[in-house]
């Protein structure tokens, strides 16, 4: 059989329908060893983050600049350890979120989004709020282990040693 003779459809020209979603979550924390917490109008707690444009942005970059769009805070790409990607299914879209680690001295976060977030607090890991966003407990579940966070069955790829 020659490959003359193999008859194979024309490729399909279409761009394929989502399967995936990219987002960054970031674990901010301060000297004290306090994480930030953003109260969602939804009723959640959450972490600073958002979805990565992969288009012209890093994972680093974008969690940069979630951090300041959502927060104010504005922090060196270089500062940021992306540390864990966490993997999990919602609705049929493979949603990958990615964590991201920062370290400040103090910080005076602003809401800067008020539609979404009402506040924002600093909080002992030891002593977090219910209930958590699920991509956000998923994130802080593989940061800290030891917290015994309840959240969603996700599964995790260690990137990098988050030292938390």
């Amino acid at each position: 059989m020659t490959a003359e003779s193999v008859n194979t459809p024309p490729r399909n020209a279409r761009p394929p329908l989502a399967q995936a979603a990219l987002g960054v979550g970031v674990v901010v924390q301060d000297a004290e060893g306090r994480i930030l917490l953003g109260r969602h109008r939804g009723g959640t707690w959450e972490l600073p983050g958002g979805k990565v444009d992969p288009t012209h942005e890093s994972v680093a970059a974008a969690a940069a600049r979630e951090l300041r769009e959502e927060t104010g805070l504005r922090v060196p790409v270089d500062a940021v350890t992306v540390f864990a990607m966490v993997h999990d299914v919602v609705g049929g879209i493979n949603r990958i979120s990615m964590a991201a680690l920062v370290r400040v001295e103090s910080a005076d976060p602003r809401v800067t989004e008020p539609h979404l977030i009402s506040a924002w607090r600093w909080i002992a890991p030891e002593e977090l709020p219910s209930p958590l966003f699920d991509p956000s407990a998923q994130i802080l579940a593989v940061w800290r282990p030891d917290l015994a966070i309840d959240h969603p069955a996700a599964h995790h790829l260690r990137i990098a040693p988050s030292q938390g």
